[in-house]
């Protein structure tokens, strides 16, 4: 049984480290998760998956994982596992055609709303560990986090492409810097004109008077 109401003393090390007290949280929370719905279960997965599916039929595994955040490979597996247990059916996807959309079965809608109460149990009693004027804002940071978590994979292909992009000006310009400048050659001077002599002026013969 998970006890609370020990309050954790932060002092340096392991206790001041974010991951570490973040996985801690993880274990806490998953122990009381197995607690409430048994050892028989929906895991805490199939439970996401289940859900995330009752909210939009037709899913591909691609929109299951930006819903639930499980990575492909591990959600590839588990929407087999579901299938082949009778929780889901898969069928071809009616928006793309290579693609593969999922839907509750009969099981596996049972299954959810035989888990729904108690996942709701193990919440309240997480969210019980804290005081009240605190869990709001813990649900935010959490929602916070999540969303950071969610838009990772897009800010990786766009940081990607920005360091391709950058890696191809600075090879554009590496390539220009190591051409050796066109001397442009210079044009001859210009010989000036020699002045034409001045033509002799004829002089006046005076008329005789």
């Amino acid at each position: 049984m998970v006890k609370s109401g020990n309050k954790a003393k932060r002092s340096g090390g392991l206790a001041a480290s974010p991951s570490h007290l973040m996985h801690r949280v993880l274990q806490l929370a998953l122990d009381i998760y197995t607690e409430e719905t048994g050892s028989g279960g929906l895991t805490q997965r199939q439970f996401a998956v289940l859900e995330a599916v009752s909210q939009k039929s037709g899913l591909t595994q691609t929109d299951l994982v930006r819903a639930t955040g499980i990575d492909r490979s591990t959600l590839a597996d588990l929407v087999s596992r579901m299938t082949t247990k009778g929780l889901l059916d898969r069928e071809t996807s009616a928006v793309d055609a290579r693609a593969k959309a999922v839907r509750l079965a009969p099981a596996g809608l049972a299954a959810l709303e035989a888990a729904r109460p108690k996942v709701e149990a193990a919440d309240k009693r997480i969210l019980a560990l804290l005081p009240k004027a605190k869990r709001e804002g813990f649900l935010s940071l959490l929602a916070e986090l999540a969303g950071e978590a969610d838009a990772a994979p897009d800010k990786a292909k766009a940081e990607a492409r920005a360091a391709k992009k950058a890696a191809r000006e600075a090879k554009k310009l590496a390539k220009k810097a190591a051409k050796p400048p066109k001397v442009k050659a210079e044009k001859p001077a210009k010989t000036p004109k020699a002045e034409k002599p001045a033509k002799p002026k004829k002089a006046k013969v005076a008329e005789p008077a």
